[in-house]
């Protein structure tokens, strides 16, 4: 779930503290790499699941439902990770190549970390909250990411990377 800041590092060298994504360019993000993951996190856990489980079904409703979504929300992201980055990755970054550059060094990252034995716990989450719409889930991704930058800023959380999501205030 640390998707915002591995797309930034992915993309190009990192920048001062000061430059932060707000929240749409970090949705934004969140909702590139969604479709990616959930067929990965699929793979993974194929093995695990029932044939019906809607992450195993990469051509599904489900995953092309973020798919579209994904499509819709990648000039948004491109342009978050430009800000994150340099103008100059604007040219590259326009390529139909980057995307999904992108995204296969970015969703191994992710999928990497899940444990065999938490497929069933995440089909289970995957299948409740596929009645939303993928703006929703991301928009509950990056409050979790938030709530947990909060938690590493007050020593509460450890295994947390320095993500660079904007405070409400904007910084």
């Amino acid at each position: 779930m640390k998707l915002a800041l591995m797309l930034a590092l992915a993309a190009a060298p990192p920048q001062p503290a000061r430059v932060c994504l707000t929240d749409p360019e970090a949705q934004a993000m969140v909702l590139v790499a969604m479709p990616d993951i959930l067929r990965e996190t699929g793979r993974l856990c194929a093995a695990r699941l029932p044939e019906a489980s809607p992450i195993r079904r990469a051509d599904g409703a489900l995953i092309g439902r973020y798919r579209a979504t994904a499509d819709q929300a990648w000039p948004a992201a491109r342009a978050a990770i430009v800000k994150l980055s340099d103008p100059a990755a604007d040219i590259l970054l326009q390529s139909d190549y980057a995307r999904p550059l992108l995204t296969s060094i970015i969703v191994p990252l992710i999928v990497g970390r899940i444990a065999v034995r938490d497929c069933t716990t995440i089909d289970r989450l995957v299948t409740n909250l596929a009645p939303l719409p993928p703006r929703n889930i991301a928009g509950i991704v990056l409050t979790t990411l938030q709530y947990l930058k909060r938690q590493k800023a007050g020593g509460k959380a450890t295994d947390v990377p320095d993500l660079p999501l904007c405070n409400e205030d904007g910084r």
